[in-house]
């Protein structure tokens, strides 16, 4: 079982560091994290239950040592320390600024939201997968991911949050109701909002 355990963790390792970075947005503190992941998961190696998902016991044993990390310190990441081979393609100028976008988009996102997207899109994890590693229900997963995909399309448009068209429509709906009872009542007011 050693032999398959440790082949079964170097096999995961470039899975964890997606992860890790979606999480830290710190190359540095990815690999930390990767690190300490892999010596808590060879620790506990003995609790793993052959023929039991795996990588999902990976993901997980990795995002509670981000989170008591996160406890512990109360720090906030820095996010400038983005790796360069993320920018680094031979694209237009205009495809290297939509791409820092992109990612700055990316980091305004919730944890969650970031951590299921990242693992969904890019790793193309099953919402189950994303479940067991999150430790909630499929349906919050795909939740989180539509929303992570709703927002970035948001703030990649232009728009500052979902919901704010949305609103803007219903309050142009609203003056024209008022204005119109107002006219059937006789009254000449005019309403700003």
């Amino acid at each position: 079982m050693t032999n398959s355990f440790h082949d079964q963790v170097i096999g995961i390792l470039p899975k964890l560091r997606v992860q890790a970075l979606a999480l830290t947005r710190n190359r540095a503190a990815a690999e930390d994290l990767v690190q300490d992941a892999v010596c808590n998961a060879l620790a506990a190696q003995n609790s793993f239950a052959p023929g039991t998902n795996f990588a999902a016991w990976m993901h997980r044993i990795l995002r509670n040592r981000f989170i008591s990390d996160l406890r512990k310190k109360r720090d906030t990441t820095d996010i400038d320390d983005m790796p360069a081979s993320f920018l680094a393609i031979n694209a237009p100028h205009e495809d290297r600024i939509v791409l820092k976008d992109l990612d700055a988009a990316l980091a305004r996102l919730p944890d969650d939201q970031r951590e299921a997207l990242v693992l969904g899109v890019l790793e193309g994890m099953s919402y189950q997968e994303l479940a067991d590693i999150a430790g909630c229900a499929v349906g919050t997963a795909k939740s989180r991911v539509f929303r992570a995909r709703r927002q970035l399309e948001a703030w990649m448009t232009g728009e500052e949050h979902v919901g704010d068209e949305r609103l803007k429509t219903q309050t142009s709906a609203l003056r024209r109701k008022l204005s119109q009872k107002n006219r059937q009542n006789g009254l000449n007011t005019s309403i700003g909002v």
